[in-house]
């Protein structure tokens, strides 16, 4: 009798304006190791999930964004994972959004996420302005012009357009959302239950 040698994939839909998808990022290789799980990184844009389901960034809600400052530093601490609030914040994703859509098959794609997570919520800097962003792409392997145009495609504009109705088909309402099969889980802080179902 032979053992199934399938593996499970864990789906990691996140927008880099979300510092919860950051604290995720962070910790999502190690739990798929854990479990010999697969990752597949889906990009979104978060802003166009909100309009969507109605909802809305905590941090327009003065409270609840003073909660969840706090809240993120603690999961940030229990992990060890170096996380500052960017004073920048909320900053327009869609470029960076579209860039990441546009790398998805390319292999700078690891290279950019984590050049730009970092530059989000390690080391912040004001991704809005092109000045701050350029030495962010060139970290990873990216020209200002190459990055423009890629951003510029009909393909990756659509895609990413794509991408963010179907989760919102699916019941997304913010990030990160996890997809174990058809089950989700919504936040970095729900993890514990998505290695759960990858183990199971």
């Amino acid at each position: 009798m032979t053992q199934s040698t399938t593996v499970k994939t864990v789906e990691f839909l996140f927008d880099f304006g979300s510092p919860a998808s950051y604290l995720a990022y962070k910790r999502v290789p190690q739990m798929a190791e854990r479990v010999a799980a697969r990752v597949d990184y889906v990009p979104m844009l978060l802003g166009g999930v909100f309009k969507a389901t109605g909802n809305a960034s905590p941090a327009t809600v003065p409270a609840k964004g003073r909660w969840m400052n706090a809240d993120l530093a603690r999961w940030a601490r229990r992990f060890g994972t170096e996380f500052n609030r960017n004073p920048f914040f909320p900053i327009n994703t869609l470029h960076l959004m579209r860039g990441a859509t546009g790398l998805i098959e390319d292999t700078r794609f690891f290279a950019y996420l984590e050049a730009v997570f970092d530059a989000m919520w390690r080391e912040p800097k004001n991704l809005g302005e092109p000045a701050e962003l350029v030495p962010v792409l060139r970290r990873a392997g990216l020209e200002a012009d190459e990055f423009r145009a890629l951003t510029e495609r009909d393909d990756v504009k659509g895609r990413l357009k794509a991408t963010t109705e179907r989760a919102v088909e699916r019941g997304v309402f913010g990030a990160p959302t996890f997809f174990v099969g058809e089950e989700m889980f919504f936040g970095q802080d729900r993890m514990d239950f998505v290695e759960e179902a990858l183990a199971a």
